[in-house]
C-alpha cells in the first residue's frame, strides 16, 4: 500500500468521526460541519422538533443511561436526561436553539421490554403530552429469551410495538413519532446465538415504523459503518451498552435524521 493510500484511508476515519461528534479515547461531542462519506450516514430530513415542543426519549437501559428518578419531572435537567445520547441529543438541540423554549424528558428504564413500556406509558408518555416521541426498544426482548428471563418472540414483540404506537396516536393524534433501530456489535456478550434472529426484531421495528409514518433512525447502519474506522469494542464494551464515543455517535446520527441538523 502506497503512502498515499494510508493518508487516504487516514482522512476518512477522521472525516467520520468528527462529522459523527465523536473524538476517538475521548467521545465528546465536536463539531460537526465537516461532511461524512455518503454511505455512512443517514440524509439529514426536515426538522420535526419545533418551537415549544415537548420532546420525549423512551426505551431501556441504553436511554435510561443512570438518570436521576427524583428530578425526573424537570425538564431539560442533566440529571434527568442521564448520560447517554438523550442527554448528548438533548443538550445540543438546547443549546442550538436557545430561544425555541423546548422541554426535553427521558423516561428510559433500564431492562425494560415493549409489553413493560406499555405497563407504565400512561405516565411515562401520555400524561407528558409530547410533541415528538422518540422510541428506542427490542435489544432485551431478544436478550432475555436467550438468559431464560422471558418467552417472547418476535411476533410477540411486533404485535406489542404496532399495539403501543396505535395507543399512542389514539390519544396523541398530532405527536411526530420516532422509532429508533435496536443495534448490537459484534464484542463482549454477542455471539453468534443472537444472529440471524436478532435482524428479525430489527426488520419488525422497521416495519412498525413504516406503518405509522414514523421516522426511523439507522442506528444499526451507523454503528456498521462505525466499525471501519475503530472497533466494535470503542463504540460498546459489551456490544449492547454505547461508550461514550457510542453514545456520541448516536446523538450525532439522531439529530441529523430528526432535527435536520446537517
Amino acid at each position: 500500500m502506497s503512502n498515499n493510500d494510508f493518508e487516504s484511508k487516514d482522512l476518512s476515519r477522521r472525516s467520520f468521526l468528527k462529522s459523527s461528534g465523536v473524538i476517538l479515547g475521548t467521545g465528546v461531542l465536536a463539531g460537526s460541519s465537516a461532511s461524512m462519506a455518503d454511505e455512512a450516514w443517514p440524509a439529514a430530513r426536515h426538522a420535526l422538533v419545533r418551537p415549544q415542543d415537548i420532546v420525549l426519549f423512551q426505551g431501556d437501559s441504553i436511554t435510561d443511561s443512570g438518570r436521576s428518578r427524583e428530578t425526573a419531572a424537570t425538564p431539560n435537567e442533566q440529571k434527568a436526561l442521564g448520560a447517554g445520547y438523550a442527554w448528548l441529543a438533548g443538550v445540543e438541540l438546547l443549546v442550538d436553539r436557545p430561544k425555541d423554549e423546548l422541554k426535553i424528558f427521558n423516561r428510559g428504564i433500564s431492562g425494560n421490554k415493549v409489553f413493560q413500556l406499555a405497563d407504565r406509558w400512561q405516565t411515562d408518555c401520555l400524561d407528558l403530552k409530547p410533541n415528538v416521541l422518540s422510541i428506542l426498544i427490542g435489544v432485551n426482548d431478544f436478550w432475555h429469551t436467550l438468559t431464560g428471563k422471558y418467552q417472547g418472540t418476535v411476533e410477540i414483540y411486533e404485535r406489542d410495538y404496532h399495539s403501543l404506537v396505535e395507543r399512542t396516536r389514539q390519544a396523541l393524534p398530532k405527536v411526530r413519532l420516532v422509532i429508533c433501530e435496536p443495534f448490537v456489535l459484534r464484542c463482549g456478550v454477542i455471539n453468534e446465538k443472537w444472529f440471524p434472529r436478532f435482524d428479525a426484531y430489527q426488520a419488525a421495528a422497521q416495519r412498525v415504523a413504516g406503518a405509522f409514518h414514523a421516522t426511523f433512525v439507522p442506528f444499526q447502519a451507523i454503528f456498521n459503518q462505525a466499525v471501519k474506522y475503530a472497533p466494535p469494542e470503542h463504540w460498546s464494551k459489551d456490544g449492547v451498552h454505547p461508550s461514550d464515543a457510542g453514545a456520541s455517535l448516536m446523538a450525532q446520527t439522531w439529530l441529523r435524521t430528526v432535527a435536520g441538523k446537517e
